[in-house]
Order: C-alpha cells, then structure tokens, then sequence
C-alpha cells in the first residue's frame, strides 16, 4: 500500500495533524520542528504527543517526517552559525524521542565560498557530535538543486559527508523529486538509471523517504522551485512510475507541493489512484 502525506502545520499539535492526515487520506506526514525561519520551539505538549500516538496507532499512521528549520546551516563560516545549529538540532531530536516512529530531515547547508570540501566536513563533524548523544532518531539528509554554494547537490557529494562520518547507521537520505530534477538527473526519461546510479554511489538501502514536488523549471536548472504534481516539467507519468516503483513503493512519500489541504487531498487521491 502507497504510503502517503503533505507538509502539515504543527500549530496546533500532534493530535490535530494526525487529524488532519486522515481526513485527506493520507498515512503519513511532515511538519516543521520549529518556525522554518525562526528560532524557538514551543514546549512540547507530552499530553497531546500521547494522544497522536494512540490516534496513529489507531489509524495507521506511521513514520512521520519532522523537518528541520530552513535557517540552519551544518557549513556556515561562522562557528556561531554551525553551533546554533548544533544546538538546534539536538534539541529537536531530543523533542523527538517522545515519537519513536518519526525521522528528522534537513538541508545539508551552503558552504558560502569555502569549497565544498570544507563543507562536507563540517557537516560530517556536527553529525558526529549529534550521534554522541545516543539520539534514535534516524537523521536524514535532503537532495538539494545544486543553487550558488548549496551542499548536497549530487549523490557524490552526499555520499563524501556519509563517508566521513564516524559512525552512520542512523543515517540516511531523502530524495526531494524537484530537486534531483533541477539538479540534473533525469528522473523522467531515465528513473531506472538515476536509481541504478544512486544505488552505485550511495545504496538504495539509505534512500528513506522521498519528497514528491513537481518543478516550474527544466532539468538542469538548479533554480528548486516546486510545482503542483503535474503542473510542472516533471509531469504525471514520471510520479506514476516514482508511486509504482517496487524499490521505493515502500518509502514514505511526502507532498511539499504549493497546495492547500484540498488540494493536497486531490493530489493524494491521483497518486493513490496509481496504485490500485
């Protein structure tokens, strides 16, 4: 069975965006730890988390994707920038364990004029000091569109920062379908291919979620602008083939398409349509 969800806001709790999945059909879904361009959480309401658990349980609901906020950056040049981020990190995935079933994504970051070598290892450090504290969580890291000095622009480069980190078996990847394209992998013409490719380079086997966004721009755009499923370059077929595919049927698929929950709804209901 597809598993399937949208990008939901965590104003109001847990229990509520377990609500508001299973109102539109989805079986999963993905919110923002914090303000995606702020800094402070609010206290985590213990009561409501024991409220969405048995709800999930209830309604199938399983591995939810918290994402992380959009101004961290793991590579920033300035040690304050990556200690914030440090510390923002553990406090989510602190927050986290409270949620056995969630995974925790984010943005690898900009290196900003250091070169990327530089950048993958600061990224792989700070993971390093994460995994210190003994966190469940699994942490994944997203597939970025390659724009100015942004990291995580080919399977290469992700694989260097999982290569340089001491210890990744919680470590794993989230393949954002907008970004991939606009990076240049040809997941219309040639899905077998980009997934034979990051086999090679990475392992499916770390592919643990994937974003589904269509993309207002080409392939090789590098410009990471999302689209409506369908509406975009990407088109319906290639996410028929994604939604059907039998080595990603089972990853959790998140929807960050510029939708309200209607839509999101009707998209959820074409893309399980795929499926029957």
């Amino acid at each position: 069975m597809l598993r399937i969800g949208c990008h939901l806001s965590s104003a109001k709790g847990f229990l509520a965006m377990g609500k508001e999945a299973v109102r539109i059909g989805a079986d999963t879904f993905q919110f923002f730890t914090r303000n995606p361009r702020g800094g402070n959480a609010k206290e985590l309401d213990l009561v409501d988390v024991a409220a969405y658990l048995e709800f999930a349980e209830s309604n199938g609901i399983a591995q939810i994707i918290a994402h992380a906020p959009y101004t961290l950056n793991a590579c920033a040049k300035d040690p304050g920038i990556r200690e914030f981020t440090y510390r923002t990190m553990c406090d989510d995935l602190s927050r986290l364990s409270h949620i056995p079933d969630a995974m925790y994504n984010f943005h690898p970051g900009s290196h900003v004029k250091q070169g990327a070598e530089a950048g993958i290892q600061y990224i792989a450090d700070m993971l390093d000091r994460i995994h210190g504290h003994g966190y469940g969580t699994p942490i994944l890291l997203e597939t970025m569109a390659g724009k100015g000095t942004e990291m995580g622009r080919s399977f290469e480069e992700l694989q260097s920062i999982l290569g340089r980190v001491e210890d990744s078996s919680s470590l794993g990847v989230c393949l954002d379908t907008c970004h991939v394209f606009d990076g240049g992998y040809d997941i219309v013409g040639s899905l077998e291919q980009v997934l034979a490719e990051f086999d090679a380079v990475i392992g499916l086997g770390r592919l643990k979620a994937i974003h589904l966004n269509d993309s207002k721009n080409g392939l090789g755009s590098r410009k990471d602008r999302h689209e409506k499923i369908g509406k975009g370059e990407i088109g319906l077929e290639a996410f028929r083939a994604l939604v059907r595919h039998p080595r990603l049927k089972s990853l959790p698929f998140i929807l960050e398409t510029p939708n309200d929950l209607d839509g999101y709804q009707r998209e959820i209901a074409v893309l399980r349509g795929f499926c029957t």
